[in-house]
């Protein structure tokens, strides 16, 4: 990613992160049930990110969050073609995953595609497979994966290129999404996956 681009990824997330946490307080208790997990803080509240998406799976059936957000999940917008950024990303969720599973609790990890031209059904999942055994990977129309993306704050622009080999600037975050209460943390490239971990048990054990 361009550092440019990194830039202005950053700034499109600022809005939602730079904020104070807004919860309410009730005879000096926070009715935030996963205070005591959330090392970010969002802007008016976690309801700001995430919502409903509609996607294609890797059998090419189309399929909603409510289909693929069954249990906790890891989200992750990228794409396959990406050199060097997503593969690390996803390999360290997925290691995350494997973490948690060894301690009983079980996370999905999720791609979510946003190189909808090139990532077909059939090329988003052999890349999520070849990551995770549970991996799902999700791609979809150039309207549905932009539906998806603006749902999660993401930031994606794909380079001008004369031939199929351009590369796509894009955000890269992930994203902690719970069955019932939707979006509740965010985790920037930098977090390892043991602390990736620890922090979304936190979360899990407080469901």
């Amino acid at each position: 990613m361009s550092r440019q681009y990194a830039i202005i990824a950053a700034v499109v997330l600022a809005a939602l992160v730079g904020g104070v946490w807004v919860a309410t307080m009730i005879g000096g208790r926070s009715e935030d049930q996963f205070a005591q997990c959330r090392a970010s803080q969002i802007a008016g509240g976690a309801d700001q990110i995430g919502g409903p998406f509609e996607l294609i799976d890797s059998r090419g059936a189309t399929v909603t969050d409510k289909d693929v957000i069954t249990e906790p999940a890891l989200i992750y917008f990228g794409y396959t073609f990406c050199p060097d950024v997503c593969p690390f990303d996803v390999a360290r969720n997925a290691d995350a995953v494997d973490i948690l599973q060894e301690r009983g609790k079980m996370v999905t990890p999720v791609f979510i595609s946003i190189d909808p031209e090139r990532d077909t059904p059939e090329v988003v999942g052999d890349f999520a497979a070849n990551l995770h055994e549970r991996m799902i990977g999700l791609t979809g129309s150039p309207e549905q994966v932009k539906a998806a993306s603006k749902a999660y704050k993401t930031y994606y622009k794909a380079q001008p290129a004369e031939d199929n080999y351009y590369l796509v600037d894009h955000s890269t975050f992930s994203y902690l999404v719970l069955p019932e209460q939707g979006f509740v943390e965010f985790f920037r490239r930098d977090m390892a996956s043991e602390d990736m971990a620890d922090a979304i048990a936190c979360f899990v054990d407080n469901m």
